[in-house]
This record gives structure tokens, C-alpha cells and sequence, in this order.
């Protein structure tokens, strides 16, 4: 039997990269498993993949109604919730200067306030107030990036309201922690950098102290022990899984 057998997960954004990686491997440990993503050609092509005990459901996070649907089918079909990884996320680069209303609204729309009310929304479906959630931040959030300043920005709020999370918890075994990548390749990174990419990972290899630039599977792996019992004492922590790049 696998370590998540019997329990029911979310895994937002879980399409490619870190989310597919972690639905897969909860899959694989025995859970039953919902991914959402905005593109339904990209959640079927992601469900056809994971091969079973999934189901895909289209939505954006920063739209209210589009998680009250998500959390609707949720309760109808299995009537609870024991994991939420709440991934979802965006950014792009643009320096200080050429920061637009456009560029923040949709980060901080996603990250924050779609974060927020997925997190929010699913706590009355944790049976007995039991569970793990866990936050995609980014190292972003603690390192300064060139023109990167609204994606960090956003992944630091998420950390500071994880912090006060855990303090609303209190009372509950809702245990709540982030996990925050480096830099991991993931396909979002063909968008963000185009042809620069082999030079941009080269780069990132002789910075990051690990040599090495990150897979999905690797902060999968993290993800998947901040929501099993093997991590019940920890709440509140942010894991970073990148090589060491934060910690120098």
C-alpha cells in the first residue's frame, strides 16, 4: 500500500511541470487525485498521462465561481479533501520602469488572491479538520531577480500568509507549509526564456551550489513528504528545494 492510500488530493496548476510531477506521484502512493488548469486541451493531455485515479477540471484560480465548481465536484464525488497543493501560479519579467497594471493584476490575482481562496474555500472539506496543504512559493520570494520584482513580491505574501495561517489553525490538524523551488525546468521556462534558455540554465549551473539545475520530480518528492505523516510535526516551514541557491 502506498502512503497516501485511500486519501483524496488537489493539485492546482497540475498540468505540467511541478503540479504534473506531484499528482503523478500521488497517484502512485495510492491517492485520488484532481488537477486543475485554465487550458482543457493541456488537463486531458495531463490526465491521459497520469493514466488513472485522476480527474481533470478546468478553471482559473483567480476566478471565484471557477473554484466554487472545482470544490462543488469535489464534495459530490468523494466528499472530502485530505491534501491541497496549492500550485497555480504566473509570472513574467519586466524591470522597474516597465512594470504595468496589467502584469501586476494578473500575478498578484493568481498567486495571491488565487491562493487565498483556494486555501480558503477548501478547509470545510478536511474531514475532521485533518490535513495537509501545502504553498507554492518560489526562492523569488527571498532573493532579489532582475525584472522579476511583482513574482517575488507575490511569492513573499504567500509565505507571510502562510505564517499567519497556521496561527488561524490553531485547534485543528490542518498542518499548512510552503514549498519553494528554485530553479527547476519545468516547460514554463520555453515561455520565459525562449531561445536563451541553454544559456540561462548554463548560467544557473555555476551559480547554484549544487551544480546542477532542478527537476519536477525533486520538489514532487518534498511536496509529497510536507503532506504525509512523515512531516506531522512540521507546520508553518518553508522547504526550499534549489540546489542551495537561497541559502548563499
Amino acid at each position: 500500500m502506498g502512503k497516501f492510500e485511500g486519501k483524496i488530493a488537489l493539485v492546482t496548476g497540475g498540468t505540467s511541470g511541478i503540479g504534473l510531477a506531484t499528482a503523478q506521484m500521488f497517484v502512485n502512493e495510492g491517492a485520488y487525485v484532481y488537477i486543475t488548469g485554465r487550458r482543457q486541451n493541456e488537463l486531458d493531455k495531463a490526465v491521459n498521462q497520469i493514466g488513472k485515479n485522476v480527474t481533470g477540471v478546468q478553471g482559473d484560480i483567480s476566478k471565484l465561481e471557477d473554484l466554487d465548481k472545482l470544490y462543488d465536484i469535489i464534495k459530490q464525488e468523494k466528499g472530502k479533501l485530505d491534501i491541497l497543493f496549492a500550485n497555480a501560479g504566473t509570472g513574467n519579467f519586466l524591470p522597474l520602469g516597465e512594470i504595468t497594471e496589467e502584469q501586476v493584476d494578473r500575478t498578484f490575482g493568481i498567486n495571491v488572491k488565487g491562493t487565498i481562496f483556494t486555501v480558503q474555500k477548501a478547509l470545510s472539506l478536511f474531514p475532521n479538520k485533518v490535513g495537509s496543504i501545502i504553498v507554492t512559493g518560489s526562492t523569488a520570494g527571498s532573493i532579489g531577480n532582475p525584472a522579476f520584482s511583482v513574482y517575488g513580491a507575490s511569492k513573499a505574501a504567500l509565505r507571510a500568509l502562510v505564517r499567519n495561517w497556521i496561527l488561524d489553525l490553531k485547534g485543528t490538524e490542518i498542518r499548512v507549509n510552503v514549498v519553494s523551488p528554485g530553479v527547476i525546468l519545468t516547460p514554463a521556462y520555453d515561455g520565459l526564456f525562449g531561445d536563451a534558455l541553454e544559456g540561462v540554465m548554463e548560467s544557473n549551473r555555476n551559480t547554484i551550489p549544487n551544480g546542477k539545475v532542478g527537476t519536477p520530480e525533486e520538489v514532487a518528492n518534498a511536496v509529497s513528504f510536507l503532506a504525509s505523516d512523515e512531516s506531522s510535526y512540521l507546520t508553518g516551514v518553508e522547504l526550499f528545494v534549489d540546489g542551495g541557491l537561497a541559502q548563499v
